[in-house]
């Protein structure tokens, strides 16, 4: 890309436009967070906070999948943290428009970014689009109606009041299942996956009632699959 990065309304409504596809997925997802949020015991005032300042589906339901009373504030955040990690991954893809922003265009557009927001501006980058203020009107829209989803499937959940252990409880885990299918590339996956799943399992039988499973799983299985990547990549 040669031409000057720029940040202009009109690429702000570009990315909002073009961003419409992925709000309509997104919606089901909130709904369903909304209606979690209300099961764990939270506020609708809470909820809308949660969803407008964490901003991160994956993260929200699996903190509130282990929400109890009090909350396990360490573990969550520490699992929400370790989730999260991919995105310190996705930023510097986009370094050759945020690397020419500056103040709050930047640092207000990273926090919008979503994973589909994220691969919207990547495909507008790479098709030679020079607007980094799409960025930012995709995840404008995406958090907005994100917040506002929530917001209904707490008022949803609060006429159905599904009890503990509701199948629409298992939601949650059926999003991460969903999540794998995409990020499988064949049977090099296989080690660390199982070895994620074994550590999670013996950890949360030895401490019940938190995140510190979901934790110790992935970090088992990233660091066996950081060590396959590497002798692979390491010449004989």
């Amino acid at each position: 890309m040669t031409d000057p990065v720029i940040f202009t309304r009109a690429g702000f409504f570009q990315g909002a436009r073009e961003s419409v596809p992925l709000l309509i997925g997104t919606m089901p997802f909130g709904l369903v967070t909304g209606i979690t949020a209300h099961g764990a015991g939270l506020s609708i005032l809470e909820a809308v906070l949660m969803s407008a300042v964490v901003y991160a589906g994956s993260a929200q339901l699996l903190a509130l999948a282990a929400w109890t009373h009090p909350a396990p504030i360490v573990a969550a955040t520490f699992a929400a943290f370790v989730v999260n990690l991919r995105l310190a991954l996705m930023g510097p893809v986009l370094a050759p428009w945020l690397d020419r922003l500056r103040g709050w265009r930047v640092w207000l557009s990273l926090f919008v970014m979503a994973d589909q927001t994220w691969a919207q501006s990547v495909r507008t980058m790479n098709a030679g689009g020079n607007d980094a203020a799409v960025l930012l009107g995709g995840g404008t829209a995406m958090i907005v109606v994100w917040t506002i989803m929530t917001a209904i499937g707490h008022v949803v959940g609060s006429y159905i009041q599904p009890p503990p252990g509701h199948p629409l409880f298992f939601a949650a885990l059926a999003i991460f299942v969903c999540m794998l299918v995409n990020m499988w590339r064949g049977p090099r996956d296989i080690l660390p996956w199982l070895i994620a799943a074994v550590v999670a399992i013996i950890v949360s039988r030895l401490l019940p009632g938190g995140s510190w499973h979901i934790v110790s799983g992935a970090l088992c299985g990233s660091l066996v699959g950081g060590l396959l990547e590497h002798y692979r990549k390491t010449p004989a």
